[in-house]
Parts: structure tokens; sequence; C-alpha cells
């Protein structure tokens, strides 16, 4: 007996994924909250005017480690996820 093959559905392409918005995604929900509350107040200190551009930068800089001793290189990245959230208007 020979093998059906199944008809393959066509190809659309790559799918994009937002890598910041999927790992703000997977926090707990008490966590992405924490950190958008966390990235409201950075920004409001640093950006006051909020500049998108401002709050990008400080993005930029936690994710490439600049960041505090205290503050896990897990920490950075997820809290960089959420000022860019927040710099895109994605507010939690």
């Amino acid at each position: 007996m020979r093998h059906a093959r199944r008809p393959q559905p066509p190809q659309t392409g790559a799918e994009i994924i937002d890598f910041d918005e999927a790992l703000l995604a997977a926090c707990p929900p008490e966590m992405r909250a924490e950190l958008m509350a966390e990235a409201a107040m950075l920004a409001g200190a640093f950006a006051p005017d909020g500049r998108a551009n401002r709050i990008e930068a400080m993005a930029r800089a936690l994710q490439s480690g600049n960041r505090d001793q205290e503050m896990s290189r897990a920490r950075a990245r997820r809290l960089a996820a959420a000022l860019r959230a927040l710099s895109r208007g994605a507010g939690a």
C-alpha cells in the first residue's frame, strides 16, 4: 500500500515575533505589572517629557549591561522590554 501524501498548506512567509512583547507576555501578571510600574517610574525620572528616544536609550543601556550590580541580567532584559513597551505606548 502506498502512503498518501497530504497536501501541504501554501507557505505564506515567516512570522515576525516581537521578542519584547513575547518576553513580557511570558511573565506572570504580577511581575509584568511590577515591571511596567518600574519602567514608568524610570521614564518619569529620566525622560519626564515622555520622549520615546530617551526611553529607548535607557532600554538599550540596560540590555547592553549598563545596570546596577544588584540587578540580574534577566531582570534588566525584562525591564528593557517594559521600557520599550512603554515607549511604544503599550503600557500594561
